[in-house]
Parts: C-alpha cells; sequence; structure tokens
C-alpha cells in the first residue's frame, strides 16, 4: 500500500486517483470528513514570487477558475483551494469530489455501448451549458474528455472535471498533449500546441459522437506512436464516419424492435449540430460554449413544436412528408382552375326556390294536369254532339227525318211544335248544360286538388 503523505497543511493525500502526461490525481481529504479531488502540475515552481513565469502564469490561471465559480454551476465542479505542496513545489487544484461514475465507464459493461437518446440529449444541453458558463469568463478547458465528465450520483447532473490544462502554458501543453491518452478527443490545432474556444467544441463533439455510436471517430488502436499518428491524421484530414450506421451497428442485440426503431429516430438537428462541432477548420466550428448552447435550445423547440424532423433511414420521413407537401398544393391549384373554368349560371337557374311569388310545380303534377285537361275537352265534345245524336233511332239521321213537304215548314218550326214539346226540350238541354258544368267542376277541382298534393311533397323533399 502507497505510503500517504501530506500534500499541504490540513489537506491529506489518500493515494492516486489516475497518473498520466498532464499530471496525477489524487484522492485528498481535508480535516474532518470531507473529501475532495486535487490536480497535481507536473511542472514544478521553483520560487513563489513574481519573479517566476510559471508561477505567475498558474496564479492568473487559478484566478480565472475562481471567476468560474462566483457564479455557481450545477455543471461544473467546485474549485475549492491551489497552491503549491509542500515537497516538490507543484502546484495543485483541490476541487470538489464527485461521487460517480464518468461517461467512460457508462459506455462499458454492464452497461450498453451506446446511450438513449433521453440520456444523450441531457449530457448535450448540461455539458454545452458548463462550457458555455466557462468561456463566459474566458477559460478555456483544453482537456474535454469522457472521463473527466462525471455523473453525480447524489444530483443526478453530469459535471465537467479537471481544469489541469486550462493552467498550463503553451509549452506544458504541448509536452503534455505528446504523452497523453486522449489524442481520441483532441482538435487538429492541439496538435499544434493552440488551444482556442472552438478546441473545447471539438472535444465535446467528439463525446457526443461516442455516446451516439459507442465509439469516437477515430479510435486509438495501440499505444505506440504509429497509432496515435494515425489518430492525429484522422482528426486533421479524414471525413468523419457515418454516425446513424455507426449507431444502428451498436444497437444491444437485446433490446426489443420497437425500441430500436425509436432510438434511431435521431433528430437532425443533433445530427448537424455533432458535424458541425467535428469540422477540422476552428472557424467553421461554433464560435463558443454560449453559441453552442444556443444553438441546442433552438434545436429542441423546434423539435417540440413539430418542426423536427428525424433522421433515421437517410431523411426518408422528410422526403415522404414534402412530397405529401407537394400533392395537396398540385391538388388545391387543380381545385381553383377548375372553379375559374366554370360556365356562367344563368339569371333563371339563379332564381331563389322559396319566392313567394312563384308555385314550383313537379314534372309529375304536370304531366297530370295536361292529361286532365286534355279529358275535359274530349268530355265536352262528347257531351255537345255525340251525346246530343245518342236520343235519335238507330240507324235514323236528322236529315232522313225530313220530307220534301217539310222543307218549307224549316224556316219556323215552332209554327208547328206543340207548347209542352217546346217546354220538354228546354228543360232537357237546361238538364244538359247542369250536368256538364257539374262534370266540369269536378274535373277542376280533382285537377287542384292533385296539384296541391304535389306541390306540398315537393316542398316537404326540398325541406328536408
Amino acid at each position: 500500500m502507497s505510503k500517504v503523505f501530506t500534500i499541504a497543511e490540513g489537506l491529506e493525500n489518500l493515494g492516486a486517483l489516475r497518473t498520466g502526461g498532464q499530471g496525477s490525481v489524487y484522492k485528498g481529504r481535508r480535516t474532518g470528513i470531507i473529501y475532495s479531488a486535487v490536480k497535481l502540475i507536473p511542472t514544478p515552481i521553483h520560487t513563489e514570487s513574481g519573479d517566476d513565469k510559471n508561477y505567475r502564469n498558474f496564479q492568473n490561471e487559478v484566478a480565472k477558475l475562481q471567476k468560474v465559480n462566483e457564479i455557481p454551476n450545477p455543471n461544473i465542479v467546485k474549485i475549492l483551494s491551489s497552491g503549491v505542496t509542500e515537497s516538490g513545489s507543484f502546484p495543485f487544484i483541490e476541487m470538489e469530489y464527485i461521487e460517480g461514475p464518468d461517461l467512460n465507464e457508462l459506455l462499458a459493461p454492464p452497461h450498453e455501448k451506446i446511450f438513449t437518446l433521453k440520456e444523450l440529449l441531457k449530457v448535450a444541453d448540461q455539458l454545452a451549458c458548463a462550457l458555455a458558463h466557462c468561456h463566459k469568463v474566458g477559460v478555456k478547458h483544453g482537456d474535454i474528455k469522457s472521463n473527466n465528465v462525471k455523473y453525480n450520483i447524489h444530483t443526478g447532473n453530469y459535471v465537467l472535471l479537471d481544469f489541469g490544462l486550462a493552467i498550463m502554458s503553451e509549452e506544458q501543453r504541448r509536452s503534455s498533449i505528446r504523452h497523453a491518452g486522449a489524442v481520441e478527443f483532441m482538435a487538429p490545432e492541439q496538435h499544434e500546441g493552440k488551444m482556442l474556444l472552438q478546441t473545447d467544441i471539438y472535444s465535446y463533439g467528439v463525446i457526443l459522437y461516442e455516446l451516439l455510436t459507442g465509439e469516437v471517430p477515430f479510435p486509438l488502436n495501440g499505444e505506440g506512436d504509429s497509432g496515435r499518428n494515425a489518430v492525429m491524421i484522422g482528426h486533421m484530414e479524414a471525413e468523419v464516419p457515418d454516425a446513424l450506421r455507426a449507431r444502428k451497428v451498436n444497437l444491444p442485440e437485446d433490446w426489443p424492435e420497437q425500441k430500436m426503431r425509436q432510438e434511431m429516430q435521431v433528430p437532425a438537428w443533433l445530427i448537424n449540430l455533432i458535424n458541425k462541432c467535428l469540422q477540422k477548420k476552428p472557424e467553421d466550428r461554433y464560435n463558443d460554449g454560449q453559441e453552442l448552447h444556443d444553438a441546442i435550445v433552438a434545436g429542441s423547440l423546434s423539435a417540440a413544436s413539430g418542426g423536427g424532423v428525424n433522421a433515421a433511414g437517410g431523411g426518408v420521413a422528410n422526403a415522404n412528408l414534402a412530397a405529401l407537401k407537394a400533392e395537396n398544393q398540385k391538388l388545391q391549384e387543380r381545385i381553383l382552375e377548375l372553379q375559374s373554368a366554370a360556365p356562367e349560371v344563368s339569371d333563371i337557374d339563379t332564381l331563389p326556390v322559396n319566392d313567394p311569388s312563384k308555385m314550383v310545380v313537379s314534372k309529375l303534377a304536370f304531366n297530370a294536369l295536361v292529361v286532365l285537361l286534355g279529358l275535359f275537352i274530349i268530355f265536352s265534345v262528347y257531351a255537345a254532339f255525340i251525346k246530343k245524336d245518342a236520343r235519335l233511332p238507330v240507324g235514323t239521321t236528322p236529315d232522313s227525318l225530313q220530307t220534301p213537304g217539310d222543307t218549307a215548314q224549316m224556316n219556323n218550326p215552332q209554327d208547328d211544335v206543340p207548347a209542352n214539346q217546346q217546354a220538354d226540350e228546354l228543360q232537357r238541354q237546361q238538364h244538359v248544360r247542369d250536368s256538364i258544368k257539374r262534370r266540369k267542376d269536378s274535373i277542376i277541382k280533382a285537377t287542384l286538388d292533385s296539384v296541391a298534393r304535389d306541390t306540398v311533397v315537393t316542398d316537404t323533399t326540398s325541406g328536408q
């Protein structure tokens, strides 16, 4: 067991948590039961005064880190103190100890190889919020990777840790990068010793790509220089592999089919955001953490309002939606063309149906009226001529009853006709006229009743 030694007065070293080219991280303990994490910077400080350049740079950067904690942020580790060790004169930073696994551990068994979309979006939002908070006060982290982001089991937040590179000089960073094991997360300009705000944006994009697909864009194969050089060239020159295809390959086999389909519905805005973060040139990325976080908020709002489109399947859903909209537009234009080409309706056709000055008669009623009128005319002719002749004996005509001698008497037939016969004739004629009048009134009444019934039926039907 390693020997426990004191880093500074009241700060006890309980053993190394992690070692690397950028320094070692130890678990520290303040007097009592308060635990913290201590970052040791590998470059010693010879004199704790302004004459020592390393000490001066260290103090300047620590002042920036203190600005980060002036306004507490739940996604950034708290800086508790800083100083120089009693033995070895190494600069150190004491930070809040976060209990919980880091992202690298959450991607390893027994956990799934990829993050669910829900948890991925949570990490994306909280980590972007942390970068926006740091960049606002001019602090560049410089070492963003999956094992520098921890899940706090007590708060449920993802927390950005380890601001070691932020307090290193450019020469120290260049030396550290050559020996660091996080080459998979480094931006192209970092291989030249540069560190910009956009450098953090690139590393952030690598983390999201890893959580989405289960692997970094350019994995490190082996620990030799050839493997590291291959990764560096990949970041500087190679195209980033398709994230959706990689995610589909790494879907857990024990997931139900419905969950697999759901987890492949990656929002298009998220894919575009990752691609922009991973641009080779810093000026092609988001300028800083605030612009990055604004893009995440805008993408989330567009998805919530229905403007977001799934990117899974190469945008098939987007293409189908566009085709439906185009077809709907064509149908609407066709309807307008037909309406404009329709013939004008005549004034007769546009007369109101319920005009009180007009009576609507159905075709059936009109035909019945014509037939009854025809029958009435025929009956009138029959009564006036045919029925009159029916009173003569069979085979006798009015002309056959006359004799040559009677011809002279035709000029005044009443002279020879008895008075009683004339009275009978007048009575008979009156009877015929009354009979004709009754039949005429009966026919007219029947006709009007039929018309009235048909009119009522027509009105009832149109009202329904």
